[in-house]
């Protein structure tokens, strides 16, 4: 596909939108992570392949001529996203702060390179008509994007399809980000389909994150009525009736239990060496037992 050449006014007002939306799309997840220092259940390798996206997602859009907007999106998205990462590795990895800093400023650092590299090497083929080096770009930041919402969906298995450590602030926003970007492309001259892939691959999978909540809230609206009268949480109430807790099979949470059964299975059955044997004893002569009746 050639490069934009001429960028509608419509086009550059969406896409600064979605920019907007995807600059500020992380800052709800960030205050939500330090508020709780807890990144309980949002998964660390989700956030790294986002940032990783970032940079032949910024390959493509710079070589492509995206509006401005566009160019800046991938960088601004990648460099929150690191930052999202390296609260995972202080809060849940029990890293140091500035350990999980300096690494996260490293990374960082080697992205810009690689993408600074990757635009100089691939800029001037393309204009010469040698377009299968970014087209395979553009299908790695698809797929490292879809893989990374794959991660948060084996969460929700765990907890039987309740969203938790992620904030829907921030779901919301992005999903948001991902529709006004891709109204962008629709408003230039030709559509990238490659490019569109990405915000289409985003919103797919973050509708089903919101529809897997809608359903659990749907499996426990009882318990979350009783929990409200009883003036408690869902948390609290399910810690003092755990039997109104969802049941899974083969959960994490069942495992325990089965292990505790097993020990009291195990301490009821006695040991062949600690039996004792009793002898038996000698049967009363009948002799005997008449002459106590007849006395």
């Amino acid at each position: 596909m050639a490069p934009q050449t001429d960028i509608p006014l419509a086009a550059n007002v969406l896409g600064t939108i979605g920019t907007g939306c995807w600059c500020v799309q992380i800052i709800p997840q960030i205050w939500y992570n330090w508020r709780r220092k807890n990144t309980d259940g949002l998964p660390g390798t989700m956030l790294m392949l986002w940032a990783s996206c970032g940079v032949p997602f910024g390959v493509y859009a710079i070589v492509q001529k995206f509006n401005v907007a566009l160019q800046i999106q991938p960088q601004c998205f990648g460099a929150l996203t690191l930052i999202c990462w390296g609260q995972t590795l202080v809060y849940h990895g029990k890293w140091r702060i500035w350990t999980a800093t300096a690494v996260s400023i490293l990374i960082a650092a080697g992205f810009a390179v690689t993408e600074l590299v990757l635009v100089l090497t691939l800029r001037k083929p393309y204009y010469k008509g040698i377009e299968w080096p970014l087209t395979m770009l553009a299908i790695i930041a698809s797929v490292i994007l879809a893989i990374g919402l794959i991660p948060p969906y084996f969460e929700l298995a765990k907890r039987n399809g309740r969203v938790v450590g992620i904030n829907f602030i921030f779901l919301t926003i992005d999903w948001l980000g991902a529709l006004f970007s891709l109204m962008a492309l629709v408003a230039q001259q030709t559509f990238d389909a490659l490019g569109g892939s990405l915000y289409i691959v985003c919103m797919f999978l973050e509708i089903g994150i919101f529809a897997s909540q809608a359903i659990w809230l749907w499996r426990v609206r009882h318990v979350r009525r009783e929990a409200k009268q009883a003036g408690m949480t869902y948390d609290e109430y399910i810690a003092q009736h755990p039997s109104k807790k969802l049941s899974r099979s083969g959960s994490v949470e069942t495992i325990p239990d089965l292990e505790v059964g097993q020990e009291l299975s195990d301490s009821t059955i006695t040991p062949p060496e600690k039996c004792v044997t009793v002898p038996p004893q000698e049967p009363i002569q009948m002799d005997t037992a008449t002459t106590v009746v007849k006395q």
